[in-house]
């Protein structure tokens, strides 16, 4: 296998990009940079978290190449998504055997993301959430600059066409999904990044307290029962207007601002994953 390995030093293990090249030789694989072209590859290697994979979504897409992911970020939820190993040498592993799972791509102002896209308060924090705090603090940074952000959280007014049918909404967080696991903590059992479907949650709560309260609610239900304050939608389309621009992240990266369209590119990629375990009857 002839892979092109992409690493970022900048993630939270971002040190052991050695380790992850010398782990893929070891098991066969051939390691090239960035400048090889991609028609001579069968494969590319993320060695990094959910934003370095993304980065690398155009090229797959263009060359109909999979995408092996060894997770080295703060959060990994699309290889918590799809059972890929934390350890290197397992997620190598995972590499070399060759099994791929086709999973859906999100889209927002020309930015890819698989696991979600959002505005309001995750979008706020996360401009507080650089790599030097993530790699330096990991939960306590995101969690410090999540609180610092909800402290300052005022509600917003955002027009919302799904899939042609519109609604306002008063809201103080939009998140936009594409897989049912996101931000590390959420999980929602009823999505799958292969369901061909975005899901939006609105989060209308008001003031600090009850928006805390709120947010542990959403956290017990898993999305289980209807919680109050919190708006559900699924479609493959979405718009969303605001009064003036919020800044949209996709997956930690900055992604533009309102007004934004969000779709859907369904199965458009593959992931390199574990094996299926033998049935044994």
């Amino acid at each position: 296998m002839r892979v092109r390995l992409v690493v970022n030093p900048l993630a939270r293990r971002g040190a052991e990009g050695d380790a992850v090249r010398t782990a893929l030789i070891a098991r066969g694989i051939d390691c090239v940079d960035d400048a090889e072209d991609p028609s001579t590859l069968d494969a590319i290697v993320v060695a990094g978290g959910d934003g370095t994979v993304v980065s690398q979504i155009g090229i797959a897409i263009q060359h109909g190449l999979p995408i092996g992911v060894v997770p080295l970020g703060t959060f990994n939820d699309m290889a918590r998504t799809l059972n890929i190993p934390m350890a290197i040498a397992a997620a190598c592993d995972a590499i070399a055997g060759g099994a791929t799972r086709a999973i859906d791509i999100g889209r927002v102002n020309g930015v890819y993301f698989v696991n979600e896209a959002s505005l309001g308060i995750s979008a706020r924090a996360a401009r507080g959430q650089t790599p030097d705090v993530k790699r330096r603090f990991g939960w306590l940074g995101i969690v410090g600059t999540t609180l610092q952000t909800l402290v300052r959280s005022v509600p917003f007014a955002a027009d919302i066409v799904c899939d042609g049918a519109s609604e306002r909404v008063r809201t103080v967080q939009l998140t936009i999904a594409n897989s049912n696991r996101f931000g590390s903590i959420w999980y929602v059992p009823q999505a799958a990044i292969d369901d061909g479907w975005l899901d939006l949650y609105s989060v209308e709560f008001s003031g600090f307290f009850q928006t805390v309260l709120g947010l542990c609610g959403l956290l017990r239900s898993r999305g289980s029962a209807p919680v109050q304050g919190l708006r559900r939608r699924s479609g493959t389309r979405f718009e969303i207007l605001t009064r003036r621009p919020h800044h949209i992240v996709a997956d930690g990266e900055p992604a533009g601002a309102t007004p934004a369209t969000f779709d859907l590119l369904p199965r458009a990629v593959r992931i390199l994953v574990p094996a299926e375990p033998a049935v044994v009857d």
